[in-house]
């Protein structure tokens, strides 16, 4: 390809980047879903805390089923200034106990109600709650409805599996994360640092 052709085509990118950019003007805080059965969506929500921190926002953050094993970010992001509030049973499976995970659920879900209401947060991290909703331990309604009621200016990340079509129909922004290759799957041990 000439240079006169190459430059031609990257001058018509660029106009269409600039259109695109020119059309974007509202300015609020949007709902991101990363879903999917693929590995990092809550990687992907730490970088996104991450970025919100370096430019001076204020962030919060709700964990279900994260349990009580060491947490990097949180060992990170927490003197600086970020909120954390974990439901610390672990998965259902390790319980066994539908009623004491209900009750975990909604205990640390009444933080996240007081987070999503807060307008001085910039930013929630819902990590995990799809299964909350899934599994019956969160009325979906009532998520819904302090999703659409948080401030103007507030954005959301949720993550999580197999998320509500109705969450994923007032998202702004969706990414579904596909498995390819996992080294679990290969007898790889998790590792700290790496995985969590």
């Amino acid at each position: 390809m000439s240079d006169d052709r190459y430059q031609q085509r990257a001058q018509r990118q660029k106009e269409k980047v600039d259109a695109r950019i020119e059309a974007a003007q509202e300015e609020r805080g949007i709902l991101i879903v990363f879903t999917g059965n693929g590995k990092g969506k809550t990687t992907a929500a730490f970088g996104t805390v991450t970025r919100a921190i370096g430019h001076g926002k204020k962030v919060g953050v709700i964990q279900f089923i994260k349990g009580q094993w060491p947490n990097g970010e949180r060992n990170l992001l927490e003197p600086h200034g970020v909120e954390f509030q974990v439901m610390a049973t672990g998965f259902t499976w390790e319980t066994q106990n539908r009623e004491t995970d209900t009750q975990a659920c909604l205990a640390v879900w009444q933080h996240a109600r007081r987070m999503l209401a807060d307008s001085s947060l910039d930013l929630v991290i819902l990590d995990e709650i799809t299964y909350m909703v899934a599994y019956d331990y969160l009325p979906l309604q009532e998520v819904l409805d302090a999703l659409q009621q948080r401030p103007a200016n507030q954005t959301v990340i949720i993550t999580g599996r197999g998320c509500h079509r109705d969450i994923l129909e007032i998202a702004d922004t969706v990414s579904e994360l596909r498995p390819v290759k996992h080294a679990f799957d290969a007898g790889v041990k998790a590792q700290i640092g790496i995985d969590y």
